[in-house]
């Protein structure tokens, strides 16, 4: 029973509600009257509707993001139809901007655009108390971290061992880049540092191993992103892994100096690179230093036990399939342990809308709005680079074929060697998903024993000694006779770390 029930759908179970979490910290005499309730992308909307209804609230309140908005708007129409007098609230990026036209909006009693954690507490006071309705679509306005109530206390102790816990030492961004919705949340305002390390060490005391602090520029402030990285340092124990989203050309001697001394896998960086092309750069408002960025990322890989997460983008205006390709062999050259492939999206609010009528550029119009096409890039190649970000993860980034893959692309460049052996599979199986890893691997085999040409032995040799690395020591049978006889390795990935970064390392 509650009166006010805080509900989103996330993307998966691992990932706990942070916004939810807020809202529900903020709430103050109102807290005692609210609960909690999350579901995933993957339920039935009949059976949220079902468990949301099972609290006879007085008010919803739905987090509305690019992931989850369809599914949403099927669970308020249906609440709508069988209990018309209950107030939804709707708050999120996804409702924070165009909201005109959207119908979802139409569905809802009230929608607060940006950060709600006040806002919300306020609207539901007022409607509980029977006073003016507000109106329809209600701005908040950027709170002060001094007058908020951090929500970690609200992660239950299932949530510490079992799903990703967020946690964030500022909020905003100083860049302008087009395509992100952080460039319009101006200025940057942090948590006071007190307050943040005594928090994270009440999380530390109840157990928590793993860290993701989700501050689009968590080195911005030198002073600050040190101070906490020592005292995380100083309390780190094996099993713990804390992950950071950096700006890579900005990493000054101070912050070397301490990231050198962390254990191997215990950080996770991941930097948002998306275009080695100024001239694109300069297009979509992003400002960074190529030769600092290479030069972070040598330190990065010979000097720290740090796990690299970079990020491209497939169709900015004005980057060609040549150009893109030229950037992702330059990044492969750098060497993170992971590339992030993706497809560039239209998110509300954001001015990468101005391109459009220059560049060609054509959105999906259902989320998450993907680019379907542009001047440079037609819809089949689009096609075809979709195809290359998924293999590309299943294969370059999983950790399952580290030695393997660089054999994709012998003899050539990575980004031609790598779509090569893409269409080559989807024309071999007409799908990017739901690929046994035994299979993958068979699969990899034939492409570099028959395409490539290559020394079945050296293929073999190459596939047994990832397959090891992830733990396991059954020969497959399609290797078996170009293996040389005798025991497997003992050797097996760190089990403290999560399973992508310990295969990276194993």
């Amino acid at each position: 029973m509650a009166d006010i029930v805080l509900t989103t759908l996330n993307a998966k179970y691992i990932h706990a509600a942070f916004g939810l979490r807020y809202l529900l910290a903020n709430l103050g005499p109102l807290q005692s009257r609210a609960a909690l309730a999350e579901f995933d992308i993957n339920q039935r909307p009949l059976d949220i509707v079902e468990a949301l209804l099972a609290h006879q609230p007085q008010i919803i309140g739905f987090g509305v993001y690019i992931w989850n908005v369809e599914p949403t708007a099927v669970v308020i129409a249906a609440l709508r139809r069988i209990r018309p007098e209950i107030k939804i609230i709707l708050g999120g990026p996804e409702v924070s901007y165009e909201t005109a036209g959207q119908s979802i909006v139409q569905l809802a009693d009230h929608v607060i655009t940006g950060e709600a954690d006040l806002k919300f507490a306020e609207v539901c006071a007022l409607l509980l108390a029977g006073g003016p309705t507000p109106p329809q679509v209600i701005a908040a306005e950027l709170p002060d971290f001094c007058r908020l109530a951090l929500p970690y206390d609200l992660y239950r102790t299932e949530d510490l061992a079992h799903r990703i816990v967020y946690i964030e030492a500022s909020r905003g961004c100083p860049f302008t880049c087009e395509f992100c919705l952080s460039s319009l949340d101006i200025p940057v305002r942090a948590v006071p540092l007190p307050v943040l390390l005594e928090q994270l060490q009440k999380l530390l005391d109840r157990g928590l191993k793993q860290f993701k602090f989700v501050d689009r520029t968590f080195n911005l402030n030198i002073a600050v992103s040190r101070t906490i990285l020592e005292f995380l340092l100083e309390r780190s124990q094996p099993g713990h892994f804390f992950h950071f989203e950096m700006i890579p050309d900005r990493l000054p001697e101070p912050l070397r100096e301490i990231i050198a001394r962390f254990p191997p896998g215990m950080l996770q960086f991941e930097v948002g690179i998306q275009t080695f092309n100024p001239e694109v750069g300069q297009l979509i408002s992003r400002r960074q230093n190529y030769e600092k960025l290479a030069e972070n990322f040598a330190f990065l890989r010979q000097h720290t036990g740090v796990h690299l997460h970079a990020d491209l983008i497939v169709g900015l205006p004005g980057e060609s399939l040549e150009s893109f390709a030229t950037g992702f062999n330059r990044l492969v050259a750098l060497d993170p342990q992971e590339i992030q492939v993706g497809i560039l999206k239209r998110l509300r609010g954001t001015p990468i809308i101005r391109h459009d009528a220059e560049w060609g550029m054509t959105w999906h119009p259902h989320p998450p709005y993907e680019i379907l096409c542009n001047r440079l890039i037609d819809f089949p190649t689009m096609q075809r680079l979709r195809r290359f970000a998924k293999y590309w993860d299943l294969v370059g980034n999983s950790g399952n074929f580290r030695h393997a893959t660089p054999l994709i692309w012998r003899g050539t460049a990575p980004f031609p060697g790598f779509l090569r052996w893409s269409d080559w599979l989807y024309a071999r199986i007409g799908r990017t998903d739901s690929i046994a890893l035994v299979r993958l691997m068979e699969l990899l085999f034939e492409f570099l024993t028959t395409e490539l040409k290559l020394d079945p032995r050296l293929a073999a040799e190459n596939l047994w000694q990832d397959y090891q690395n992830g733990g396991r020591f059954d020969k497959p049978g399609f290797m078996k006779d170009f293996l040389p006889a005798g025991p497997p390795r003992s050797s097996r990935p760190t089990a403290s770390l999560p399973k992508r970064q310990a295969r990276h390392l194993a």
